[in-house]
């Protein structure tokens, strides 16, 4: 397995494993209602931040049978702002650690946020955060983040529609 910086070239199977993702491992703790308003998200997700400065973005890659040789199986995203809405006080954000459900509990996420968090260190960051969906809460757990609370987020592309699901918000010192 190779972790490397994302580019533009990645963008589509991005969202592949990101869709893989969330309908293969969000069912073991959300219902179907909410694992397809999540996973509708993803068609008009802007994974144009791969380029864009105060993001990092990386991908996981296998080798394969395919013409390229390597297989994008995960990915994970790091931005270089303090989240909205947080209750506890980090300095940057994970916002993403997807795993394609064939690979997951293969270590291609720990993989990823041990990258993130070695990133997050370089830009002289002493603190993440990150909000988990329930399903992941104990894959971060057993990366020593810690629970700060539980809270509702809506699932849907249109806000308002009412799919909504516990989520959870963590944080890790990087000391």
């Amino acid at each position: 397995m190779q972790i490397r910086v994302a580019t533009e070239a990645d963008v589509q199977a991005i969202r592949t494993v990101h869709e893989a993702s969330i309908r293969g491992l969000g069912s073991e703790t959300y219902d179907v209602e909410q694992v397809d308003a999540w996973a509708a998200g993803v068609e008009s997700a802007d994974y144009a931040a791969v380029s864009h400065d105060g993001f990092y973005y990386t991908v996981a890659e296998i080798e394969t049978g395919a013409v390229d040789g390597q297989s994008v199986v995960g990915f994970g995203t790091l931005a270089w702002c303090e989240p909205d809405g947080y209750q506890a006080d980090v300095d940057a954000e994970v916002t993403a650690v997807y795993v394609h459900p064939d690979v997951a509990r293969d270590g291609v996420g720990t993989a990823l946020l041990v990258d993130l968090e070695r990133q997050g260190r370089s830009e002289g960051f002493r603190s993440l955060g990150l909000t988990a969906s329930t399903n992941a809460v104990p894959f971060y757990e057993a990366h020593g983040y810690v629970r700060v609370r539980e809270r509702t987020h809506e699932f849907s592309v249109r806000e308002g529609t009412g799919v909504e699901g516990t989520v959870v918000e963590m944080r890790k010192g990087l000391d």
